[in-house]
């Protein structure tokens, strides 16, 4: 008789830890990384183990085989399967973003639904070949996972249009002078230059990063008379932390910090 096992499906969503880095891997390389149940699911695992290690500092998110994401995954919504985590939005991360820094490394393409995830990530790194794109409009669709809402948000208005209306692609050139990618790298060199930003976060006070961060992204939605009063609310905590003593501390002492995050 033959016994005959079924293939174990590898994972969709791969992480590992690199110093104080979580780098996050869409892991469907010939569907091009397009989000499923799965992806969507296994981000926002991904996500929560950044925000509740206290070994942890910083993420790092890219697409597996030389694509960061193309979307949604057509087949799986067919087949009855719903890419949005409840509450917390499309891929498991476009409306509730973690509270610690999140760099996206983009190789190949960041389209539709991968760009939106990109949206949400607070910093983007990416290769010279890389191309992005939000084609909605041209399936007579709207971008609602966060590219309408966030994009004029991250580059000039009208620039932001453009992208929207039209539909058509943007070279990562282009997307690095408009604002919307930080670094460029040479093809192959995404991830490696996102982990070592990462790195660099991950070394400073995490109290303060974190914080620095929940401020950048919530003064656009602070009239301007609560902007001082709302910050003070929140950084009030970090300079009341061991982590502020330690860093006053270690600068006197010429030596590195050790920061416990509290």
């Amino acid at each position: 008789m033959t016994w005959m096992t079924e293939a174990v499906k590898p994972p969709e969503v791969l992480t590992e830890r690199r110093d104080g880095v979580l780098v996050i891997t869409i892991n469907r390389p010939a569907a091009k990384n397009a989000v499923t149940e799965g992806v969507a699911t296994g981000i926002a695992a991904a996500l929560d183990e950044l925000d509740y290690s206290d070994e942890l500092r910083a993420g790092v998110l890219t697409g597996a085989g030389g694509t960061f994401c193309a979307g949604m995954d057509l087949k799986g919504f067919l087949r009855g399967e719903s890419p949005v985590v409840k509450g917390r939005g499309f891929a498991g991360l476009t409306m509730a973003p973690p509270r610690k820094p999140l760099i996206a490394a983009v190789e190949g393409w960041a389209l539709a639904g991968g760009f939106e995830i990109l949206l949400a990530c607070d910093l983007v790194v990416a290769a010279e070949t890389a191309k992005f794109g939000v084609p909605e409009v041209k399936r007579a669709l709207v971008a609602g996972a966060g590219g309408a809402l966030l994009l004029p948000q991250r580059i000039p208005l009208g620039a932001a249009l453009e992208l929207l209306l039209t539909g058509d692609p943007a070279t990562a050139r282009r997307a690095y002078e408009l604002g919307l990618v930080q670094r460029l790298t040479p093809e192959g060199g995404a991830l490696d230059e996102a982990v070592r930003l990462a790195t660099t976060i991950a070394a400073n006070g995490p109290l303060a990063v974190a914080v620095t961060k929940q401020i950048a992204r919530s003064a656009a939605s602070w009239p301007a008379e609560e902007g001082w009063r709302q910050q003070a609310k929140l950084i009030e905590p970090v300079f009341a932390s061991e982590d502020s003593r330690e860093g006053a501390t270690a600068f006197a002492e010429k030596r590195a910090p050790v920061w416990k995050g509290r």
